[in-house]
């Protein structure tokens, strides 16, 4: 049996996540794995990269071959720099923590000085009201026209 690290695709559309798996060579893409030894998500801002290094080298010790992608993978993370001996440096960009919410809404609420700002809306979305607005108004007195004819006419079918 062929046994090969690789890429298993998950996520959706557009979004894609990857866990690096060991895998006969045999299976489909997406196929059931041996096993899961890391994880790879590439639209994260640096690419996010967790890989269980003592499994891995493992896996490389007994025969598994990693494909060219995972190859690119283990040198990032200095799996491969360790599995070949290799000394050129490894790098992975660490990730950048998120900032809280409601410390941006509270610094963002200190800086306007709690005074509510006087435009809620852009000129466009104001034009736009307006029209709306006359346009509200034109109908209930075209209503009120009609009535008033209505009202005439029935007069002089009465009469």
């Amino acid at each position: 049996m062929a046994v090969k690290i690789r890429l298993k695709r998950l996520g959706s559309i557009r979004n894609p996540h990857y866990r690096i798996v060991v895998m006969d060579s045999r299976q489909k893409r997406d196929g059931k794995a041996i096993e899961e030894v890391g994880k790879y998500h590439p639209k994260n801002d640096p690419s996010f990269i967790e890989v269980q290094s003592e499994r891995v080298q493992h896996w490389l010790k007994v025969g598994a071959q990693p494909t060219e992608a995972v190859v690119a993978i283990l040198k990032r993370s200095g799996d491969w720099q360790k599995f070949t001996g290799d000394k050129t440096p490894s790098g992975i960009d660490e990730q950048p923590s998120k900032a809280d919410k409601t410390e941006l809404f509270n610094k963002a609420l200190a800086d306007t000085a709690g005074a509510p700002t006087v435009e809620a809306f852009t000129k466009k979305k104001a034009a736009d009201a307006e029209k709306a607005e006359k346009a509200e108004e034109a109908p209930a007195e075209d209503a009120a026209a009609e009535n008033a004819e209505e009202s005439a006419d029935a007069e002089n079918t009465e009469a």
